[in-house]
């Protein structure tokens, strides 16, 4: 967590000092970056900076609370899309302005946007600056330019509203993660990225609830079955542990993403079915042990994409092709969820049984000791072959038997 934090301590200093940062999503590399500054601390040396660098549109990030509260109108409704913010009616403040276009009228609107004892009369619209509310549950819940923001500033003690530019490049376009990353080091302005105040929060609050549980007997023996409940978007997951695995000993753990047409209607397409069998074997053998299940479906794109993915594969593409062609990532699972589900438990050392050194890293940040790492490997078929193979190339799979 602490080195979570440092990553981050430079742009937080920089928004409590009334510097700017850049925000970055290096995940989602086509829309580019932003430019951001702490409203209340906004002036009009940092509006132009802003507009004459970035480029892009001048906008302010709020809470809903705040939108209620100087009664801004939506533009529309809300979407979840990320290429779009979630926009108010265009504002500026009614006094203290002259035309509202300049850097200092400007500057001056933010900071009306930013004032805490502000009412809705002192603004008017159509203006200059457009307020844009961000999704209360943040970048965890949204993970959008308006989330970022409030976090942001949240996390810097400083009120939660945000003035941000979206940056162009010469041409015009989204600046890429080079060019941003070259003007920053060149006026030496800090930089974050939305995997960093993902990582951060996630590291930081508890998502994840437990809601029942009940011994469960299966061929492997009796488990004992916890069910919980995500906060950020109600999908429900479960544990399953085999003996007293609160010990001061490290126990042999495995996270296993759901996979319905292997777990269950036994494809031969790929090894999970026999993977999830050999967990729950190894876990009754060793005596103790547990097994997260988590409803993270076709590397996390879902059902309905996993079959798509199928077809696009049946044409030639690799499982990695198949979901990149899709508009998804090579693999969007979350595997902190685990890490939470086991301190939930009492489970804080681990041998983890995977080929996935994601695995291992998704839950070592985030408060697990990984004492072990035991190989999970089951003999690679005809069938599924190629798949394993693309395991190994393509997502660092470590696989001996490949």
């Amino acid at each position: 967590m602490n080195a979570l934090l440092k990553e981050l301590q430079p742009a937080l200093d920089a928004l409590r000092t009334g510097h700017m940062v850049f925000v970055l999503d290096s995940e989602r590399k086509e829309r580019g970056a932003i430019l951001a500054a702490a409203a209340e601390r906004t002036n009009e040396d940092i509006v132009n900076v802003m507009v004459t660098f970035a480029r892009g549109l001048l906008a302010v990030a709020i809470t809903p609370e705040r939108a209620e509260r100087l009664s801004l109108g939506m533009q529309g409704p809300r979407s979840n899309d990320l290429i779009r913010e979630h926009y108010t009616v265009s504002v500026e403040a009614k006094e203290g302005i002259s035309t509202g276009i300049s850097a200092a009228d400007r500057a001056r609107t933010i900071r009306v946007l930013a004032d805490r004892h502000a009412r809705p009369e002192e603004l008017v619209c159509p203006g200059h600056i457009f307020p844009s509310v961000a999704d209360p549950g943040g970048v965890l819940k949204h993970p959008g330019w308006s989330e970022a923001c409030v976090d942001l500033a949240q996390m810097a003690g400083l009120r939660q509203a945000v003035a941000f530019c979206h940056v162009l490049d010469e041409a015009g376009e989204h600046a890429d993660e080079a060019h941003v990353r070259k003007m920053a080091a060149e006026h030496q302005v800090p930089v974050v990225t939305l995997s960093q105040l993902i990582d951060y929060r996630r590291a930081t609050e508890p998502v994840m609830n437990q809601i029942s549980q009940r011994p469960l007997e299966t061929r492997f023996g009796s488990f004992l079955c916890r069910v919980f409940e995500s906060q950020l978007d109600g999908k429900q997951h479960f544990a399953l542990s085999y003996g007293d695995v609160r010990t001061p000993e490290s126990v042999l753990v495995r996270l296993h993403s759901e996979c319905l047409t292997g777990d269950v209607l036994g494809s031969r397409r790929c090894d999970c079915g026999e993977q999830l069998s050999a967990a729950m074997e190894r876990i009754q053998q060793e005596g103790r042990g547990v097994l997260l299940y988590l409803r993270q479906e076709g590397r996390g794109i879902g059902l309905a994409g996993k079959i798509a993915a199928y077809e696009l594969q049946d044409q030639g593409r690799d499982t990695v092709q198949a979901n990149l062609d899709l508009g998804f990532g090579a693999d969007q699972r979350d595997f902190t969820i685990g890490a939470q589900m086991l301190a939930a438990i009492g489970v804080r050392k681990v041998r983890l049984m995977t080929n996935n050194p994601k695995k291992v890293e998704g839950i070592a940040n985030h408060g697990v000791v990984v004492e072990a790492r035991e190989q999970h490997e089951v003999a690679p078929r005809d069938a599924n072959r190629f798949y394993l193979g693309i395991k190994k190339s393509k997502l660092g799979h470590l696989l001996d038997e490949v």
